[in-house]
């Protein structure tokens, strides 16, 4: 029977309070392509995803016995731990939220648990090893290998559709996206909601409400799979149109080959138990997809911003957590204070976001400015791709999407600033 004390009572809200912000700040993993492509209607598009996600809480349990068991020693770690781990990935996952930047929310929850850990109990506590082969070496490997397999997949794509008859083709791609997107909805159920599920199961076991070495109990597995949908159900609309608007353009195909990829590197990894960054996949087969396509251009301007934020999230989110376990350690009115700050933080992240609002009405408008230079990447891309044969080019290669929003087709030029 589970005994549950306060503080462990804390925890589990908190970590569902993370799961949420998860659901909301990885939406666009799943769809912001195929919103943007205008294959789904915004609000349709979050309500299947959000359906997925919880289907795939219940898929696996690899990934959270690789939190729960795997990075951290369970011995020495008490609840206080883990609360201030929450703390730092949710500060992190609100500020790039609140800039529109596609971070892990992942990493920032490996990034608080190591932090708080160490602060707790000494850099030994970590496991070094399965940080290295499980979380950093993926952190690389995932967006490389997905953004290689869309280049590739987008690049045959238009070769095979090159004689296709041109409405008919994209009526299929659309199909196709919504297809792929759904896969890469129940793939991100597979992997995220289940690091929620090692964190609470962590500290289940912490505070003896569990065995060591237990899998996570039932009521966890539906509480986190609740949580990330209905996170995912509320749209992240503001990293939602970076990813579909802000890195490239997308046409129908390259978001079918973009989301296939992801979802394909995804799946297996979370059959591997590997912790991967759903965010660090699909971002990199988006920018894969953008340079697969003739004349295709990635702004590398958002994705060096995107990279930066890849790089801090770690450190960043770990020195919060550090910080937030150094105050608990006052003991009951520390933690009191660590809950306030959380509180007063994330009203004020919020209040600062509703000065521009971003939602399912405005998502797709954007004034990204599509001349941006193509940099040195897309135009040595550019410069090994074969020149088409005479009349052979097609409308399936045209860089007007292929589906524009009315939101879209009626917009004016404005001169609000996209974050």
């Amino acid at each position: 029977m589970e005994s549950f004390s306060l503080i462990l009572a804390i925890v589990v809200v908190t970590a569902l309070a993370f799961d949420f912000t998860n659901g909301f700040h990885d939406t666009a993993n799943a769809m912001a392509t195929t919103i943007s492509t205008g294959a789904m209607k915004p609000k349709v598009a979050v309500a299947m995803s959000a359906v997925l996600n919880l289907v795939g809480a219940f898929l696996s349990v690899e990934v959270a016995n690789t939190i729960s068991k795997g990075l951290v020693d369970e011995a020495g770690i008490r609840p206080e731990v883990i609360f201030a781990a929450l703390v730092g990935a949710i500060l992190w996952n609100l500020l790039t939220w609140l800039v529109g930047l596609p971070s892990s929310s992942s990493h920032a929850l490996m990034g608080g648990l190591i932090g708080a850990t160490i602060a707790s109990a000494g850099v030994g506590a970590v496991h070094g090893d399965v940080l290295v082969t499980k979380v950093l070496i993926p952190a690389i490997a995932a967006p490389l290998v997905a953004g290689i397999a869309a280049l590739l997949a987008t690049r045959l794509t238009y070769s095979l559709g090159r004689k296709a008859d041109g409405n008919a083709s994209k009526k299929g791609y659309r199909a196709g996206q919504i297809a792929s997107a759904g896969l890469v909805s129940l793939a991100h159920g597979t992997n995220d909601a289940q690091k929620t599920m090692g964190v609470i199961t962590l500290a289940l076991v912490a505070g003896g409400a569990v065995a060591p070495d237990s899998d996570p109990p039932m009521w966890v597995i539906l509480s986190a799979g609740l949580a990330i949908a209905l996170g995912t159900y509320l749209g992240g609309w503001r990293i939602i149109r970076t990813m579909g608007k802000g890195l490239t353009d997308l046409q129908p195909q390259q978001g079918f080959a973009a989301q296939t990829s992801a979802a394909t590197v995804i799946l297996a990894s979370s059959h591997l138990g590997f912790s991967l960054s759903t965010t660090h996949s699909v971002s990199g087969s988006v920018m894969g997809a953008g340079l697969g396509r003739k004349g295709g251009v990635v702004r590398w301007s958002t994705a060096t911003r995107m990279f930066v934020a890849w790089g801090l999230t770690l450190p960043a989110a770990a020195l919060v957590g550090a910080l937030a376990e150094y105050v608990t350690g006052f003991g009951s009115w520390g933690t009191a204070v660590v809950a306030v700050f959380l509180i007063g933080s994330s009203a004020a992240i919020w209040k600062l976001s509703r000065r521009e609002v971003v939602d399912h009405t405005n998502v797709n408008d954007t004034d990204i400015d599509a001349g941006e230079p193509a940099g040195v990447i897309t135009t040595a891309i550019a410069a090994v791709t074969p020149p088409p044969a005479s009349g052979s080019a097609t409308a399936s290669e045209d860089p007007v999407p292929a589906f524009p929003t009315q939101a879209t087709a009626e917009r004016t030029p404005t001169t609000t600033t996209t974050v």
